[in-house]
């Protein structure tokens, strides 16, 4: 019996920057990748496409920044507008995934990790997209 090995990306995003994390063949672990700029939106995409098909992506997490209460502000408004156009674009699953707080844990992570504030601004939205896929895989 042959194991079906399906590679997952999470996307935390932002107007400037957006976190990129892969899971490992077998879905158990996510890694960060490194962040890629948000605009101009077709070379987002176009990146996007690359990572896509050289780790062979069968789905993509993307974080929906949800308000405290639950609600959907323009941030998350935005999330879905990315979903339906990554799906379209990439004809790819586009699963919206709860983030609310993630980048207050990534912030958190780096500040323990004692970073400067120039690093940890390159790598929090990573770190985000890491705990963003992380928490989907273990609701799998």
């Amino acid at each position: 019996m042959q194991t079906k090995y399906i590679r997952i990306l999470a996307l935390d995003p932002g107007e400037k920057r957006i976190g990129v994390a892969i899971s490992d063949p077998l879905g158990i672990t996510a890694q960060g990748l490194p962040t890629l700029p948000a605009q101009p939106q077709e070379n987002f995409i176009a990146s996007l496409q690359k990572l896509v098909n050289n780790y062979e992506v069968k789905k993509i997490v993307l974080g929906l920044p949800l308000n405290m209460d639950g609600s959907y502000g323009p941030k998350a408004q935005a999330s879905i507008l990315l979903q339906k156009i990554l799906e379209q674009q990439l004809q790819i699953e586009v699963v919206l995934w709860d983030e609310r707080l993630t980048t207050c844990q990534a912030e958190r992570i780096l500040l323990e990790a004692d970073m400067s504030r120039k690093k940890r601004r390159k790598k929090i939205d990573q770190i985000a997209a890491v705990l963003i896929l992380q928490s989907y895989l273990g609701s799998l």
